[in-house]
């Protein structure tokens, strides 16, 4: 800028403090744009996440034991995982025959379980898929998004929002306290309003259960949907990877990667709870 002629120097100094009162204009409406997106999408990912037991589908695991793929069956009200793979190679004759003999022991004995038994079940299955979508709802009530522009991501065109800790935020829980440190963005479909990816991360120190243990910055977590049937979009990507520290002393780290593909309508007879025969 140093090469400039003066004219320019002089020109470009007076727009600087020109825009400064429009900048700050400009970010209020930009959040304003954003809050108004986020909330619209919030219905969205409200009705997808509703019809998620309406499918079936793979789920490929990767953690500190290994790797391991499912496939995901909805079983008389709640979901049923049946191993497939393991180490990305198919199971063998033997082990498919053992998952095939659980799976029917586990269809024979929800079939003829009580009425209150099969309440117990699944309303501990709704319970943790409620947890879960109350977690990521709660990014609107702790994070200020603001609009940062559009792009494509996945093969859509998307809103972008930046999102930053909400000034006088108080979390409701232990598992969102971990999100007043926290920041990131989230990418919105501009036609359908759906969430097609979220990335946040700790970028501060965050204390949990008490004094005893924190969340520490290299904390992330990326969650990514995508399009299954008609208007309904559902997960295809969570990844977890977690910085913490225990009494400031020990260090424990984990990552964590659920991949979700092949999704098709469950079989009613035996998602709805009803007999089959």
């Amino acid at each position: 800028m140093s090469n400039w002629p003066a004219p320019c120097l002089f020109l470009a100094a007076i727009a600087m403090v020109v825009c400064l009162p429009a900048s700050r204009s400009a970010r209020a409406q930009q959040q304003q744009e954003a809050g108004k997106i986020v909330e619209q999408s919030l219905e969205t990912i409200k009705r997808d996440w509703a019809a998620e037991p309406r499918f079936d589908c793979s789920e490929r695991d990767t953690d500190k034991n290994g790797i391991r793929t499912f496939q995901d069956i909805m079983l008389y009200g709640s979901q049923y995982q049946k191993l497939i793979a393991v180490s990305d190679k198919p199971l063998d004759a033997r082990q498919q025959a053992e998952q095939q003999r659980k799976y029917e022991h586990a269809v024979s004995e929800r079939r003829v379980e009580s009425k209150s038994q099969r309440r117990s079940r699944i309303g501990k299955y709704e319970a943790e898929r409620k947890h879960a979508t109350n977690l990521f709802l709660e990014l609107s009530k702790a994070f200020t998004f603001t609009l940062a522009g559009t792009g494509k991501v996945n093969g859509h065109d998307v809103y972008v929002l930046n999102a930053e800790p909400r000034k006088g935020y108080r979390p409701p829980s232990m598992d969102t306290r971990v999100l007043t440190g926290m920041r990131g963005k989230l990418w919105i479909d501009r036609a359908s309003y759906h969430w097609v990816k979220v990335d946040v991360q700790v970028f501060r120190s965050v204390s949990i259960g008490g004094m005893l243990a924190r969340v520490e910055p290299g904390t992330r977590v990326e969650f990514e949907q995508q399009p299954v049937s008609g208007d309904v979009w559902l997960p295809s990507r969570f990844a977890v990877m977690t910085r913490s520290k225990v009494v400031f002393v020990f260090n424990r780290q984990t990552n964590e990667e659920n991949l979700f593909s092949d999704y098709r309508p469950a079989q009613t007879s035996l998602a709805s709870g009803e007999s089959s025969e």
